[in-house]
């Protein structure tokens, strides 16, 4: 048996050899790429909005999370196709948002407060309360579109769509000071992912400068 195998051993490679190579080639040509990463955005290092200071006219605020719907809540970067069906909300499949949108609006919202007054979040104002008997006002913001919307295949705008209620709390319950929708569109520079990070970004800081006057002109 010894003298076959030995035989057989030699004649194998020398009749199968180009066929299997043929085969390795093609099986190293059907591996699958290397997945790309997927590109992460935010809305850029901002103004530089001063914080507040002891000089603030402003009363302290109290700021919780904004809310959103599921779809609002996660770090898809979505888009509508105005003109062939806006009902459909779609993700950018290679693009996304580092942090959820609601988070991004949030920091936003909160360095702009902060120029004129103390801005707490929730634990801070509870704080507060124990130690002063007084919660601060509350504003409670709820996002309801946030997209980069398609009105043409080559035109398109980020969309941004808020809704603000101002909320003083007292020993009688809460008492709503202000209510109001806030919405806000800037044109995108280039109709991709990228274009539509820009247009989100400015017409965000388009609402929530609109949105501070409107919190600073509200009686108390």
């Amino acid at each position: 048996m010894k003298p076959i195998d030995s035989v057989a051993r030699l004649v194998l490679p020398s009749a199968f050899g180009p066929a299997l190579l043929a085969l390795l080639i093609a099986g190293c040509g059907a591996l699958p790429d290397k997945p790309q990463r997927a590109a992460l955005y935010d809305f850029g290092p901002g103004l530089g909005t001063p914080s507040a200071t002891t000089s603030t006219v402003m009363p302290p605020i109290s700021l919780p999370e904004i809310d959103a719907n599921t779809r609002l809540d996660g770090t898809q970067l979505n888009y509508r196709l105005g003109y062939a069906d806006a009902n459909e909300l779609k993700p950018y499949g290679q693009s996304r948002w580092s942090v959820a949108p609601t988070q991004l609006l949030r920091q936003r919202l909160r360095e702009a407060l902060s120029a004129r007054r103390t801005v707490l979040g929730p634990e801070e104002s509870a704080t507060i309360a124990r130690r002063d008997g007084k919660v601060p006002d509350t504003l409670r913001i709820s996002l309801d579109e946030f997209s980069q919307y398609f009105e043409s295949q080559g035109s398109s705008v980020g969309l941004v769509r808020l809704r603000a209620t101002l909320v003083q709390s007292t020993a009688g319950g809460d008492r709503v000071l202000g209510q109001r929708s806030f919405n806000a569109q800037r044109p995108a520079p280039t109709g991709d992912a990228a274009g539509g990070v820009k247009a989100l970004a400015a017409a965000s800081d388009a609402a929530i400068a609109e949105m501070v006057a409107w919190v600073d002109q509200l009686p108390r």
